[in-house]
């Protein structure tokens, strides 16, 4: 296998879904424990400001659908768990949704704090964490799920408490992982230039996007991703080969 030699890079920047962790644990580990606990969350927390921020944006989105003509399942306005229906096709359709994964952090928080998840990442994770800040470089995370989704994850891995090694974490507010603007946003935070930069993703869309906005790339093959095809793109099969 071909070693790649990340010299030219101040900066690692990660995808987490099949990149870090198995899409498996995302499917099938997350989204359904999203999916059957959101209805008491919400009967035990609708009260909350940030929650209440979630459904506002969930409306938005779901009167956005209705617009379009969407078959979508049904809100009912007048009961705190009428939206679940919605939001579990949400969850199904794995849509890119900031209200969304606001919510689901929320929900996942829940069993992260009570032992319930504990999250996978691949063996090679954190012994490249340790190698690449012991060389100086800074790590960080872009994922579609929210900031505190992310940090969870990372707190509460098999592995231990890995929030240490990153820096700084980015999600949708930050833009779409497929639209270049991301990217320079995520760029003018850091407070580096492109070409420092290297992002690692198994989604050949976020890479063209990251090329376009200058950075470095990496296409991630995982055991279990959706595709295999690198579409020209580098290919790593294990951090172990990123020096």
């Amino acid at each position: 296998m071909t070693e790649y030699f990340s010299e030219q890079s101040d900066v690692i920047l990660l995808d987490i879904e099949g990149t870090t962790t198995p899409v498996e644990y995302v499917f099938g580990v997350l989204f359904p424990f999203a999916q059957a606990n959101v209805e008491a969350f919400l009967q035990k927390h609708h009260d909350w400001s940030s929650v209440e921020a979630d459904l506002k944006l969930l409306r938005l989105e779901y009167e956005a659908d209705l617009a379009k003509g969407i078959s979508i399942p049904e809100w009912n306005y007048n009961s705190t768990t009428g939206v679940v229906p919605y939001i579990r096709y949400l969850i199904e359709i794995d849509r890119k949704s900031t209200g969304l994964k606001s919510l689901q952090g929320k929900i996942w928080e829940q069993g992260y704090r009570d032992g319930t998840l504990r999250s996978q990442i691949f063996s090679d994770v954190k012994p490249a964490f340790e190698r690449w800040t012991r060389a100086g470089k800074q790590l960080f995370i872009f994922s579609s799920g929210s900031v505190l989704a992310q940090q969870l994850l990372f707190q509460h891995t098999e592995e231990g408490d890995l929030t240490g090694f990153l820096s700084g974490y980015f999600d949708t507010q930050t833009g779409a992982k497929k639209e270049p603007d991301s990217y320079r946003k995520i760029t003018q935070t850091i407070g580096v230039l492109p070409q420092k930069i290297l992002f690692i993703s198994d989604v050949t869309a976020e890479l063209r996007a990251a090329l376009s906005a200058g950075m470095q790339t990496l296409f991630s093959f995982r055991p279990g991703n959706h595709s295999s095809e690198s579409e020209g793109f580098e290919v790593v099969k294990t951090f172990d080969l990123v020096s």
